[in-house]
């Protein structure tokens, strides 16, 4: 699994269970709209993530783990907390 934002994007969505596009651009904002939505897709494709589009007005889509990708959640849990971990070391350090 490549891409800078994908384990970025799993982290929210296991946090969260469901997002809206918006609500993941508010969480990233250092992400492009564009690069967030070719993630989103190739998430989809690797059905890691599925979408809901719902028939309204304005569009909703909502944006949710499958089972497949819930397989992911104790990686993702570990890797978030390696990083604090590493992240408080560093903090440390600096100091």
């Amino acid at each position: 699994m490549s891409g800078k934002w994908k384990s970025v994007i799993l982290y929210h969505l296991i946090k969260n269970k469901v997002c809206r596009f918006s609500e993941l651009q508010k969480k990233m904002p250092n992400c492009s709209r564009r690069m967030l939505s070719l993630q989103l897709n190739e998430l989809e494709k690797d059905k890691i993530i599925e979408k809901k589009i719902y028939p309204v007005i304005p569009p909703k889509t909502e944006y949710r783990m499958t089972r497949f990708g819930e397989t992911l959640t104790p990686i993702i849990l570990e890797m978030d907390k390696w990083g604090q971990t590493y992240n408080s070391i560093n903090s440390e350090d600096s100091n």
